[in-house]
């Protein structure tokens, strides 16, 4: 499913119809919010046998939690951009367990709250090149350097365990704008690759509306999809984000 997914992102992206853009700015900086939710969310620790798969939406709940992101690119030369993102997420809640869970070399009796604490931070570096560049529309494909601090934590009483996660992961960066009638635009990006062990896609496709030539205001929907299956951890989340941003170009 995901890997049809990019392929339909890489589409749209290539395919964006052409029809005047302002000059590149060389320093564009977004902040973005919204709450999110979860539709999923699988976890079994380790991932070997010895503990119990459950999901954290049964005992979390969907939410919605606050969520927020800060964007920053770098357009160094005309096509050559260099783009970091800072996306942290976290949230705590109480729930109830309907099975014993033996989870990070812990057990944990059914019927009794329980506190869980769910924690994914990304921290990203893109570089990207814009691959085309029409009269009302562009596009741009790259790679991004991800680096992920996760965190599963469950608490019972005086029990306690938890499972902390800090790795690499390489994305292919795919964007585009389409500038349909200025100031409107309708914008896409996403970093996502599919593969081995795991997954991930992280997409957004978002309305804008530039306020003059250096504000810019966005609303739109992203969705962040994926996870890894390796003998230290199971865990495949689905969070879904309906987003409102505001970016200031210098």
């Amino acid at each position: 499913m995901n890997t049809r997914l990019l392929f339909v992102l890489t589409a749209i992206v290539a395919v964006m119809p052409t029809a005047g853009i302002a000059q590149t700015s060389s320093l564009v900086v977004e902040f973005e919010t919204g709450p999110v939710w979860q539709s999923y969310n699988e976890v079994e620790i380790p991932n070997d046998g010895t503990a119990t798969r459950f999901s954290l939406v049964d005992l979390a709940g969907t939410g919605p939690w606050p969520a927020g992101r800060l964007d920053v690119t770098w357009n160094v030369r005309e096509r050559h951009a260099l783009r970091a993102l800072f996306a942290p997420l976290t949230f705590t809640e109480t729930g109830v367990p309907d099975q014993p869970l033996f989870f990070a070399g812990a057990g944990y009796d059914p019927g009794r709250a329980t506190d869980v604490t769910y924690t994914f931070n990304s921290y990203r570096l893109s570089y990207r090149y814009r691959v085309y560049d029409a009269e009302r529309t562009r596009a741009w494909i790259g790679v991004t350097a991800k680096l992920r601090d996760a965190v599963v934590e469950l608490e019972q009483g005086a029990t306690t365990s938890r499972k902390t996660d800090v790795g690499f992961v390489p994305l292919l960066h795919l964007a585009g704008e389409w500038h349909f009638a200025p100031p409107w635009s309708l914008a896409l990006t996403a970093d996502a690759l599919a593969g081995g062990p795991g997954r991930a896609i992280d997409a957004a496709l978002t309305i804008r509306y530039d306020l003059d030539q250096r504000w810019t205001v966005n609303a739109g929907y992203r969705t962040l999809e994926g996870g890894a299956d390796v003998t230290e951890v199971y865990n495949f989340t689905w969070l879904h984000y309906p987003v409102v941003s505001v970016s200031r170009s210098f």
